[in-house]
């Protein structure tokens, strides 16, 4: 999958089920909202100038992102979620 445009592809990183002893229903969980960058687009490419944009984020970056941000896709019976650069929120280092 090679996403187009300023968009990224994310592999969502699923907290633990357990917490302590406690066990945490399905129900109850929030949507994840840290990620790994799987894979990057080549850029937007700019209404003024026609150049295309430089990209901050890079394959492999661990990033957060707001909890409803992007869409959710099934690729190879893994989920991921695609969205645009502008949406992620900050890269943790």
């Amino acid at each position: 999958m090679r996403p187009l445009s300023d968009f990224i592809l994310v592999e969502r990183i699923v907290a633990p089920e357990m917490v302590g002893r406690l066990y945490i229903p399905e129900q109850l969980k929030e949507r994840p909202v840290e990620g790994i960058v799987v894979a990057v687009g080549p850029g937007k490419v700019s209404e003024y100038t026609g150049d295309r944009e430089w990209m901050e984020l890079k394959t492999g970056d661990k990033i957060l992102f707001g909890k409803y941000s992007g869409n959710d896709v099934k690729l190879d019976d893994k989920e991921y979620v695609i969205m645009r650069a502008s949406e992620v929120l900050g890269v943790m280092e």
